[in-house]
């Protein structure tokens, strides 16, 4: 049984967050998506729906830029300069006495740029005393033309810089810098997640561009009460809005083998050329205990799980929810000392995504439109490690629209950028949103089926996923009082087929 009926209390202490200094930098703009959306009718498989041209995949141009294997090359430097992996970044020893910002130089070379093309230079930085550095793509011949010149400052707390540029020179000899010097004073600098990333084609590394749909999962309880029950006089309806339909596959506690659970799910999807959604859910102390309660056994032991969740999907296309609930729910552990646990836990499972699941979109689960005040929640998911993935998810399990919902996740993405210098990517759950809510968030009546898993147009929630499964139970309650959390019911099926 997959427990994934989620408790939504109604209110929350205010969790006390780290005050951060914002250094000015230019920021991404999230991308975005519609309610409406034509139906998915495919059988094992579904095409990426879209009021609009589905958004080309990124390319990402720096090769080593997360330092995850220890090594530095291809990254160079220059005599003034020592290089080394220090703590998963790459620390920069910045000799004393240079007088220009030049004479401490490291970079990389052989970078492709093509004129008129845009392009987003992405990184993480800070330093042992605050200092102004500058960053630039540029020709590696001289006379050196640049492309990007732009300089910031850092300081103590590592911040993530994103700046968008269009090229003005089209060569196949580009290159990425950071020039450090200019200062009489010793200094070191850190750098992380350095990332060049340009709009490629369908065979771009992003997950979209690199399959033909999403994948329909024939496995999920919907589709095995439709084989179980094909004289059922609901099987049909069943089968046609919700089995036939793309949905995530949720993994927990119950998976058994992780690696054998998550490895086959993906192969599955990735045979078939689809996009396979998984859910990663089993953060110790789950769901505070309530109705889907349960999770890891210890911290240790959520660390071993998530690392081999992550390898099992290893470099084929796939997108992730990591622990629906788990940020918004801080709140119900008992002190300041367990939330810390929580968020190490977070951040670490988006470390492992990021690094051994490398053509994987991820996302960390950001409570809803109505749970969270959105300032509160992107101080969170910075956190959580929000920073390191691709994004924030929302609205799962739940009914709010995806009017609402792109909203919060806007202003979510305002104090993200105003507080940390960095926006990201969000997706909405409109697996049971078609109606809204009512305010009740356990098998509610009246509810609706919402807009099938589709990429989104550009103005809110990059896609549109159906997280939850619908038809399956949040608990022993609501219209569905004898099914448990994760079973299977076709009465509640039906009514959220008819908005009942």
């Amino acid at each position: 049984m997959h427990p994934r009926g989620i408790l939504r209390p109604r209110s929350f202490r205010s969790l006390c967050s780290l005050s951060l200094t914002l250094a000015s930098s230019w920021v991404l703009a999230c991308g975005p998506a519609p309610e409406e959306g034509a139906p998915l009718t495919a059988q094992s498989a579904a095409p990426l729906a879209s009021a609009a041209p589905q958004p080309t995949a990124l390319t990402e141009l720096v090769t080593n830029g997360t330092f995850a294997s220890g090594a530095v090359a291809p990254w160079w430097n220059n005599a003034p300069t020592q290089v080394r992996v220090e703590n998963g970044r790459l620390r920069v020893d910045v000799a004393s006495g240079t007088a220009n910002l030049w004479d401490a130089i490291i970079g990389q070379s052989g970078i492709p740029l093509v004129s008129g093309k845009a392009y987003t230079l992405s990184f993480s930085a800070s330093a042992s005393a605050s200092l102004s550095v500058r960053t630039t793509v540029q020709q590696e011949p001289a006379p050196y033309t640049a492309v990007l010149t732009q300089q910031f400052s850092i300081d103590g707390t590592s911040r993530r810089f994103s700046f968008p540029f269009t090229s003005s020179l089209g060569t196949p000899q580009g290159q990425v810098t950071f020039q450090l010097g200019g200062r009489s004073a010793a200094t070191t600098v850190f750098l992380d997640d350095i990332s060049l990333t340009t709009e490629g084609g369908s065979g771009g590394s992003g997950p979209l561009g690199m399959t033909s749909g999403f994948y329909v999962d024939s496995e999920t309880e919907a589709a095995r009460w439709v084989r179980a029950n094909g004289g059922d006089s609901r099987a049909v309806r069943i089968q046609s809005s919700i089995a036939s339909k793309p949905s995530a596959r949720w993994f927990g506690n119950w998976s058994g083998n992780i690696t054998s659970a998550v490895s086959s799910y993906v192969a599955a999807a990735d045979a078939a050329d689809k996009l396979p959604v998984l859910v990663a859910y089993n953060i110790p102390g789950r769901d505070c205990g309530s109705h889907s309660g349960g999770g890891a056994g210890s911290p240790e032991a959520y660390r071993t799980w998530i690392s081999a969740f992550a390898a099992a999907i290893g470099n084929r296309p796939a997108i992730v929810i990591i622990e629906p609930d788990a940020v918004a729910q801080l709140d119900c552990l008992a002190n300041d000392s367990e939330r810390q646990v929580r968020l190490g836990l977070l951040r670490y499972a988006t470390e492992q995504l990021r690094d051994r699941a490398t053509n994987t979109w991820t996302y960390l689960d950001g409570g809803n439109a109505q749970w969270i005040a959105a300032d509160t929640m992107a101080q969170r998911l910075e956190s959580a490690g929000v920073k390191n993935i691709r994004g924030f998810a929302l609205n799962v399990s739940n009914f709010y629209t995806t009017a609402q919902s792109n909203p919060y996740g806007a202003s979510v993405n305002s104090a993200l950028s105003s507080r940390y210098g960095y926006t990201r990517q969000f997706v909405v759950d409109t697996s049971r949103n078609g109606n809204g809510s009512n305010g009740e968030w356990c098998n509610p009546g009246g509810r609706k089926l919402g807009s099938p898993s589709q990429v989104g147009t550009g103005t809110g929630a990059e896609l549109l996923l159906w997280v939850k499964s619908p038809g399956e139970s949040d608990g022993n309650c609501g219209i569905a009082p004898g099914a448990s959390a994760g079973q299977f019911s076709p009465d509640l099926a039906i009514r959220l087929i008819d908005g009942t």
